[in-house]
């Protein structure tokens, strides 16, 4: 069975950025859900007692088995995703991926505003991405669940895009909650951590 993680940081402790409130619902509501829902679909199967990776992947494979994906690959990437985020984060990329980031789009500003336009740009619900592509960086994009991993990318960092992430922060100013998210709450030393 899969569990609910808990949070690497205090409710409050994205403040201003992100709010308490939204923590509570987008973690504890929406996060709980697609745990309780994923745990309900895969009881009593030859998933029950796989790991999370696994069951994204396979349910990505199968057709008939959309509604898992759904809710399997929302839990992988919002575990993700919180730990993409901490207090005092954000700012100039650093270390190793700084570095290839510099390599790759020149500079941490580009990098940042290509990041920024495929997370506007995304249609409806879903995440922006940097992924390890073939041993490139790359830039992507996802809607509702989808993720890299069942496209033969390894995440490296995400931003999640569902209006559930910055509603009651921004209502509908996603470029400003994308642009403060970049400057003040990434957390490099997982991004590095995630190039290993």
């Amino acid at each position: 069975m899969i569990g609910l993680p808990e949070l690497p940081y205090a409710k409050n402790a994205l403040e201003p950025i992100i709010g308490a409130k939204t923590l509570e619902f987008h973690h504890d509501k929406h996060h709980k859900a697609y745990v309780d829902t994923t745990n309900k679909l895969v009881s009593g199967t030859d998933l029950e007692n796989e790991p999370l990776e696994t069951i994204v992947r396979k349910a990505a494979a199968d057709q008939s088995k959309t509604t898992l994906f759904n809710n399997a690959g929302q839990v992988w990437n919002h575990n993700f995703y919180w730990q993409c985020l901490k207090p005092n984060g954000g700012g100039a990329p650093a270390g190793t991926v700084g570095s290839k980031i510099a390599a790759t789009w020149g500079s941490a500003e580009k990098f940042f505003e290509e990041l920024k336009n495929a997370g506007v740009t995304q249609f409806g619900s879903g995440w922006a991405w940097l992924v390890l592509d073939g041993g490139e960086l790359k830039i992507t994009k996802t809607a509702n669940a989808d993720n890299p991993l069942v496209h033969g990318q390894k995440p490296l960092l995400t931003i999640d895009v569902w209006e559930h992430a910055y509603y009651l922060d921004y209502q509908n100013r996603r470029p400003d909650y994308l642009s403060v998210v970049m400057e003040k709450l990434i957390n490099w030393d997982f991004v590095n951590s995630c190039l290993g």
